[in-house]
């Protein structure tokens, strides 16, 4: 592996116009094919394998005008009075007005006054007290096709008639809007520009990882774009890809180009430095980039298609990083060349590696390596203490921005908590009349518990007839609002309720399927509870397999497993307290964490855990099997790797933590759980409580049985076989140094 990795470093600094010029060209074909073929993400959300998949393919199929209405803008406009809405008519048909306005709309005609309803509609648009009215504002736009301009317009129209003590507000598509992407990645990549500067103390060589980032992340996203002219792929698919591939793209440039630093400091030809640098920080780039890749490809386990394309993009972008760290920086290294470190920076000290100097990582590790049970148990009471809210964690799968809750609100006092989430159920009879079938599905559905709308209650059909649609339906569509919120137990107990009684209606020869928004996003929690353990099972036991081949050990890979599962518990414990709890009032309007959250945060953080165990340890490993005492290897791992790997989390946390910027709530808890588990598990893991037990176990640390030993490949991830390349006349194996600083 070092050997094949060092040519290829060697021949990318040597060809460095030809390699620039594919990874360009690759930009400007994929960019053109975009532009040319106008590919489009597709809007469908499918959820195969579950009883509410079933309701929409039933319903689509079946019920199209119903399907497409749920797929096209949709928004409630609450009024509210406390002294009653009939003291503010004027004002209300002055908002009315506004909103016919909006363009695209359905039908202008049944944007009204809820005081001007008629009697038989009044109890759906205005509450018993007269203090709480609905509008219904529906558009003919799919929900997926709303601009940020739209969502603007739209809050001037409710700003414009927030006067004379009446309270607008509003909730659902036009609401659900976000801004473009763009402010946080960019906020990121500013701070990384920032600590690579500090960390290289020069500017040429902290723009090389950032230009490798762009290529990668972009060729990437528009790769995924292309494909959807073959595939059904939902765009949700694109933000893990651009928040993981900047993080790693720039992670792995870092480590290459750091190494290559060290390399020509140590003497020979910029271009056999290159290729040591490619050939030894490139085998643990390689190796680190496989276990991620691992990490989110495997989350097609879930068996949940935007799952399984977000993993699939996310490993394509993680694999084009690896490709870029061993190709296209080398490439830019024999571009730049004897300019690559400059122009300096002066006052950043230790900006530049040294085998003499008393760092602040030496320090650390000296520390860690002569009293390593403190920092093992410092470090564990920290995690343990952070992971303690954890035991009131809640899932659920609310999605509303925080710019919709008052509306929420007021939707709750005025007409339930369920109305703005209903199940809609389907029967259908594969030939005849659904009639019976139907109507014992509406008889048996109105005996519930915590339907609102019992006394109402009835089933439409599917029948040629407009006037009569019922008249000779073979499927019927049932909507049922519930009494209680869509998360809340209560609607998931009516739920389950109606689907216990399938049987029944399957001897009156219906099919009976329960969906819904709120059906769709319980289903697609349970799916996800019980994939986590294969899930885990798929994950971690490959890591562990490709940890043995790496540091040709049990112990490591079993303390770095080990150590993840302490940092992703603190994670978790943290985010429970923060935006389900409210800890410090940082987020105003608490929720239950995301359900897809915890094997999200667990299958992409493990990938990330193993690329610090790996860019720590493997300098570890390699000073040690070259001569090096345990002790002094962990110290020189320190010297090497304590400002690398510190650098390149304060990256990946910068990142993740850019999203907390986001208007919503979601990205707000999505990106603090990604940043925070990455420092609990780089900072307290990886650097201090890993290399705190290995120095605890000595040499028994690096090692395996004789019998495994024999079936392990060797891969040669220390680079052994390319460490002295280019180098004459090098006196020892370079550990005399460390040795000579090492304390007695």
């Amino acid at each position: 592996m070092a050997s094949i990795l060092f040519r290829l470093g060697r021949f990318s600094f040597r060809h460095k116009w030809w390699v620039i010029s594919a990874w360009v060209a690759a930009m400007v074909l994929v960019v053109s094919l975009v532009s040319a073929l106008q590919p489009q993400f597709s809007k469908d959300f499918e959820l195969p394998g579950t009883d509410a998949g079933d309701a929409m393919s039933t319903m689509q199929e079946y019920f199209p005008a119903a399907t497409e209405e749920q797929e096209q803008a949709s928004t409630s406009v609450l009024v509210q009075a406390p002294d009653g809405l009939a003291k503010h008519t004027a004002e209300i048909d002055k908002l009315v007005a506004g909103l016919k306005e909006l363009p695209d709309l359905k039908d202008a005609a049944s944007i009204v006054n809820p005081l001007a309803a008629p009697a038989e509609a009044a109890a759906q648009v205005l509450s018993q007290d007269g203090k709480v009215g609905l509008i219904q504002v529906k558009q003919s736009t799919n929900i997926m096709d709303l601009k940020i301009d739209d969502k603007h317009a739209f809050v001037d129209i409710l700003k414009e008639h927030r006067t004379g003590g009446l309270n607008v507000e509003a909730t659902g598509s036009l609401m659900s809007v976000q801004e473009a992407g763009g402010a946080a990645e960019m906020l990121g990549f500013g701070v990384a520009f920032i600590v690579m500067i500090v960390f290289f103390g020069a500017l040429v060589a902290a723009f090389i990882p950032l230009i490798t980032g762009i290529f990668a992340v972009l060729i990437t996203i528009m790769l995924l774009t292309l494909s959807t002219e073959f595939l059904n792929i939902n765009e949700s698919a694109t933000g893990i890809v651009t928040m993981l591939g900047i993080a790693v793209s720039i992670d792995y440039a870092l480590f290459i180009v750091s190494r290559y630093r060290s390399e020509v400091a140590r003497g020979g030809s910029r271009e056999d430095a290159v290729g040591r640098a490619v050939g030894t920080a490139g085998s643990a780039v390689v190796f680190a980039g496989l276990t991620v890749i691992i990490a989110v490809v495997a989350l097609m386990v879930i068996g949940l298609p935007f799952v399984t394309q977000m993993g699939a993009g996310a490993g394509i972008a993680v694999a084009l990083a690896v490709l870029a760290a061993i190709t296209f920086i080398p490439a830019l290294l024999g571009a730049f060349g004897r300019f690559a470190f400059t122009p300096k920076i002066p006052w950043i000290k230790h900006a530049e590696e040294s085998e003499t100097d008393v760092t602040n990582g030496v320090r650390f590790g000296r520390a860690v390596t002569s009293k390593p049970l403190p920092f093992i148990i410092a470090g564990l009471v920290i995690l343990i203490a952070a992971a303690i809210p954890m035991s009131k964690m809640e899932l659920g799968m609310t999605m509303n921005s925080e710019d919709e809750n008052k509306a929420l609100s007021l939707l709750a006092e005025g007409f339930g908590k369920g109305i703005n989430g209903p199940l809609l159920v389907t029967v259908r009879t594969a030939d005849g009349d659904v009639s019976a079938a139907a109507d014992k599905a509406v008889a048996h559905i109105k005996t519930l518990d915590d339907v609102a709308n019992a006394k109402a209650l009835a089933w439409m059909g599917n029948g040629s007839d407009p006037k009569n649609p019922n008249a000779g339906a073979d499927t019927a569509l049932i909507s049922i609002i519930p009494n209680s919120g869509p998360s809340d137990q209560a609607t998931h107990d009516l739920m389950e309720q109606i689907r216990d009684y399938k049987n029944e209606i399957s001897a009156a020869g219906g099919e009976m399927h329960v969906g819904g928004m709120t059906a769709i996003m319980a289903d697609m929690s349970e799916k996800l509870d019980k994939a986590l353990v294969p899930y885990l099972i798929v994950v971690v036991g490959l890591a562990f397999l490709i940890m043995i081949a790496v540091f040709r050990s049990l112990w490591v890979p079993l303390i770095g497993t080990i150590g993840f599962i302490f940092s992703v518990l603190a994670a978790f414990g943290a985010t429970v307290a923060i935006f389900q709890e409210g800890w410090f009032g940082l987020i105003d309007n608490t929720m239950p964490l995301l359900s897809f959250l915890p094997i999200f945060l667990i299958g992409v953080v493990f990938g990330l855990a193993m690329d610090y165990q790996v860019f720590m340890l493997t300098r570890v490993r390699e000073e040690y099997i070259h001569g090096m005492t345990a002790k002094e290897a962990i110290i020189a791992g320190y010297r090497h790797g304590a400002r690398v790997v510190s650098s390149a989390a304060v990256i990946m946390i910068s990142v993740f933590a850019a999203f907390m910027l986001a208007p919503d709530t979601t990205s707000k808890m999505l990106g603090f759980a990604m940043a925070i588990a990455v420092f609990f598990d780089a900072i307290i893991i990886r650097m201090t409580v890993v290399p705190a037990v290995i120095a605890l176990l000595g040499d028994r640390a690096w090692g395996l049985p004789k019998w495994l030993d024999k079936l392990v490949v060797d891969f040669d991830i220390e680079g052994g076989a390319v460490r002295n390349n280019g180098l004459e006349n090098l006196p020892g194996d370079g550990t005399s140094l460390e040795k000579a600083t090492a304390p007695a």
